[in-house]
């Protein structure tokens, strides 16, 4: 895995980094995708490279219509096909009748608990069989991702590598491509919401927010993250995404 990720540590440019990439792994690696517009980026980006590549996202139950609308759009624009995963039923139903439909907003514990059912369990089939995928996280989203990499080892999955293209992007970076490019995105960006997730936990910001503040906003910032990403520091488990 040592060789592996030396291969692509030292790309520093996106596109070189996703033409590497895609051309190793081809259809064992995907892009985790939630339509934010990193992912759009990453998307056009990969579309470029001409390479195969996959594309999965995560529907929780609780996205928001705006996020489903782009999700089609960007569907049609690509000629692309997603590959939706699931919460397991029998799971979100055993929730919702013991701990009601906004339990997660409780305790920090409910709030973990509701997003491993209705997205870390998902995307731990998601990447079964996968040799390696893509994230759209970057540095400068929040305190959590101040020390991203582009090139990552995937410290939960035994050789599997995790690339962020964008780590070094800033979001007036992202926002640039996807206007240069004319991508689709999602209308509630227009509305005061630079981070979407589920519709529950999410709500519009002010102007000078930071763009994850409107994400979890009954939490402190150094909690505010699902589980999608875990980094393992000795005996700590450090949870991110």
């Amino acid at each position: 895995m040592t060789l592996a990720l030396e291969k692509f540590e030292g790309i520093k440019d996106p596109q070189k980094l996703l033409n590497e990439a895609t051309a190793a792994y081809g259809r064992r690696l995907e892009l985790a995708c939630s339509f934010g517009p990193e992912d759009l980026v990453l998307i056009d980006m990969l579309s470029k490279t001409g390479n195969e590549f996959g594309v999965f996202a995560l529907d929780t139950g609780r996205l928001p219509e705006e996020t489903l609308e782009v999700a089609d759009e960007i569907r049609r624009k690509f000629a692309i096909e997603i590959r939706w995963m699931f919460p397991d039923t029998q799971a979100v139903e055993k929730l919702e009748r013991e701990k009601g439909l906004f339990s997660f907003r409780e305790s920090l514990d409910n709030r973990h608990e509701c997003c491993g059912i209705r997205k870390v369990e998902p995307l731990n089939r998601a990447l079964e069989g996968l040799s390696a995928w893509i994230t759209g996280r970057r540095q400068e989203q929040s305190i959590t991702r101040f020390d991203l990499a582009m090139v990552e080892v995937d410290q939960d999955r035994e050789g599997v590598l995790k690339f962020n293209p964008l780590a070094a992007w800033t979001s007036r970076r992202v926002w640039s491509y996807v206007k240069d490019e004319g991508l689709p995105y999602n209308r509630l960006h227009d509305q005061g919401y630079p981070s979407i997730g589920c519709a529950p936990c999410t709500r519009a910001v002010g102007f000078w927010d930071d763009e994850r503040s409107g994400r979890w906003w009954w939490e402190t910032p150094d909690s505010k993250e699902c589980g999608l990403h875990v980094a393992h520091h000795d005996d700590e488990v450090e949870v991110r995404t």
